[in-house]
């Protein structure tokens, strides 16, 4: 039986930071290794694309959750949400913190979406088929959003499983203790990782530990260059699956 090997992406080089105009073969410069022992994915704006305009929903009802919750103006209450995002990694931290927010009627809240935006995704799910290695959700989400996505996307019997913020005891995405958490509860040796994201400062821990990294990038993220931290860059994560994995 052949053994199963993929392309990787060695660590840029300040020549290959992410020339739009060059044909996608010359942005990289790629080495065999063997397959990685597990996958971690991102799932909102990464298993499905930003264009979906799905957080823009979640965004919305934040806003809303907040208002409620503590009686205040939808402008307020924007400005407190956008406030506790940037000092706390998460307005539900900063909920939590100052207002002992319950974690779980917030999640609930803010992720009863419309999904019907998300069409299913033969070509992604075709490719994590092939990818040989475990495949993980590591999501600043929660399990019943990720669940749910993914049904949508028709991927769910690919994932081995779904580490949330729940999981990660708060803690998100780009603190260390969240991935030191999913790590740990997986069993996981972070040099045999790749972890794929949408937003690339998320990729700085995870090459810190010694993860392999994948930046799927979008509009939002437009005029970031990608750093050293990035060793794989994609405009579409199905497309980039397949063409690695290599029988």
């Amino acid at each position: 039986m052949a053994t199963n090997h993929l392309v990787i992406a060695v660590r840029l080089g300040q020549c290959d930071k992410m020339n739009d105009s060059a044909p996608r073969s010359q942005l990289l410069v790629r080495s065999r290794l063997g397959s990685p022992e597990a996958w971690l994915f991102d799932l909102d704006n990464t298993l499905y694309p930003a264009a979906s305009n799905l957080f823009d929903q979640i965004d919305q009802r934040m806003g809303v959750y907040i208002s409620n919750l503590l009686g205040i103006s939808q402008e307020r209450a924007r400005e407190l949400q956008k406030r506790y995002y940037r000092d706390h990694g998460t307005t539900l931290n900063g909920l939590m913190s100052h207002h002992a927010a319950d974690p779980d009627a917030y999640l609930e809240y803010i992720h009863d979406i419309d999904l019907t935006v998300i069409s299913s995704a033969p070509s992604l799910a075709a490719a994590l088929s092939r990818l040989p290695g475990r495949k993980i959700v590591f999501t600043n989400g929660s399990v019943g959003h990720a669940e749910r996505v993914m049904a949508r996307l028709g991927v769910t019997n690919y994932f081995e499983g779904i580490h949330d913020i729940k999981a990660s005891e708060y803690k998100p995405k780009p603190a260390y203790a969240a991935y030191r958490s999913v790590i740990s509860r997986f069993g996981l040796t972070a040099g045999s990782v790749v972890m794929i994201d949408d937003i690339p400062t998320n990729l700085e821990p995870a090459a810190k530990l010694g993860v392999t990294t994948v930046w799927v990038r979008n509009d939002r993220w437009a005029s970031y260059v990608a750093g050293d931290h990035i060793d794989h860059v994609t405009d579409d994560l199905a497309e980039w699956l397949a063409r690695i994995a290599i029988e």
